[in-house]
């Protein structure tokens, strides 16, 4: 039964912030998972993505540091709590919501990721922090020199925890959690799409006794997203696409490929068709990244055309449509994609193409979300006549089904399904 923040004994500070950020009623995750918190309970938690898992964590971690004196003879340096995110884009959109939370409470927020100022995230450190929120690379660095240390920690959080496994971050996680202070003597909280094997066993060898909280597990993609598939050959996605587009009149809209060089090439089409886009990637600089989404999330970009580095972490409201361009590798992917849209309540449009070099992975991702995808026929009206392009040269082209990295050529095939 959904609560409203009111009902929940909340510190009074919090309960402006959740004011003034517009909230009123828990969504199904804040209302099972924050009652377990903020009694002092460890938590794991699994929940579909977009429904606001960040504000349940976030409001448990304040109330805590709120209701408790901070350790005797702590230093500026000595964070009372850390919250370790998978992805930079993952880590600014928790720093995000911490201060809009935070906006009425004393806490210092220092924000700590990879590819910006190296010396003013650690000046930053050294000045003081309350809540550390970062990723896992770039936090350790600074640890291992000394800049702070995780001996006052009183709350820790592990978001995405099954993204953690996925980027090879899960010796850094362990690093980092046996330098905090024992299970007992602090509040936990982990929260992932999937409460795998491998997950269950990080949580119960570095948390309390953990209370599983599972929201609607059997329904894996979210309800209100309108899903269709359609199958066609590799020649003719772009003239699908821009179709497509011309018939959406997209305000916001996210298209989602394997590889940074065909989204290069379709953002190339859109252009030429007058239609505006721009590609977000894994090798775009941080500056640039930023200031694309902030673009996207004002309106003012109408399309951005992704890799995988985009498809985690990111709350951008009024996402109307998500395109799979390239039909992704396993269903944890599919899932997250066309998460961004849909969020917080609102409704949303999947529209994935499979063609013959993907759909080798279409059985998997059926499996996986529990049904098939409703197929949609293709007309000849739905096919913009393109002029015929020159295609990009290829240099190491490899798909991109990680931050910043790559797993396996675009053309490699599995022998059998995977299970």
């Amino acid at each position: 039964m959904e609560k409203t923040f009111q009902e929940l004994d909340l510190h009074p500070a919090l309960l402006q912030g959740v004011a003034a950020a517009g909230f009123t009623r828990c969504t199904p995750i804040q209302s099972a998972a924050l009652p377990i918190a903020l009694s002092g309970h460890d938590v794991a938690g699994q929940a579909q993505t977009g429904t606001g898992k960040t504000a349940a964590f976030l409001l448990a971690l304040m109330d805590r540091l709120l209701k408790r004196p901070e350790p005797a003879g702590r230093r500026p340096n000595q964070p009372r709590a850390i919250v370790l995110a998978p992805t930079r884009e993952l880590a600014i959109q928790i720093h995000k919501d911490a201060l809009q939370l935070g906006q009425f409470t004393p806490f210092k927020f220092a924000l700590i990721y990879g590819g910006v100022d190296y010396d003013a995230q650690r000046d930053a450190l050294r000045a003081g922090v309350d809540v550390l929120i970062g990723t896992p690379g770039r936090v350790i660095d600074y640890f291992k020199q000394h800049v702070f240390d995780l001996r006052a920690v009183e709350v820790m959080v592990l978001d995405e925890a099954d993204r953690m496994f996925d980027l090879g971050f899960i010796k850094d996680i362990r690093f980092l959690l046996r330098r905090m202070p024992d299970p007992e003597q602090r509040l936990s909280m982990l929260f992932s799409a999937t409460l795998s094997l491998r997950v269950h066993e990080l949580a119960y060898e570095h948390m309390n006794n953990p209370q599983v909280v599972e929201i609607n597990p059997d329904q894996v993609t979210v309800d209100s997203v309108k899903q269709v598939l359609y199958h066609i050959e590799s020649a003719q996605k772009p003239a699908l696409l821009v179709g497509l587009l011309r018939q959406i009149n997209p305000a916001r809209t996210l298209i989602f490929v394997n590889t940074k060089r065909v989204a290069e090439e379709i953002s190339d089409v859109l252009r030429e068709q007058d239609i505006e886009a721009r590609v977000l990637s894994g090798d775009v600089p941080q500056k640039k990244r930023q200031s694309l989404l902030a673009r996207f999330t004002r309106g003012e970009l109408p399309i951005l055309v992704a890799t995988d580095v985009a498809a985690r972490g990111l709350h951008i409201p009024g996402v109307s449509h998500v395109i799979n361009y390239d039909l992704p590798q396993n269903g944890e992917d599919y899932v997250h994609r066309i998460g961004r849209t849909a969020r917080a309540g609102a409704s949303g449009d999947a529209i994935t193409f499979a063609c013959e070099e993907y759909v080798y992975s279409l059985m998997d991702i059926e499996e996986y979300i529990g049904h098939k995808i409703p197929t949609g026929q293709i007309t000849a009206g739905m096919l913009a006549e393109l002029p015929p392009r020159p295609p990009r040269p290829r240099h190491h082209d490899r798909v991109h089904g990680r931050a910043g990295g790559g797993r396996r050529p675009s053309g490699r095939r599995r022998s059998a399904p995977r299970r």
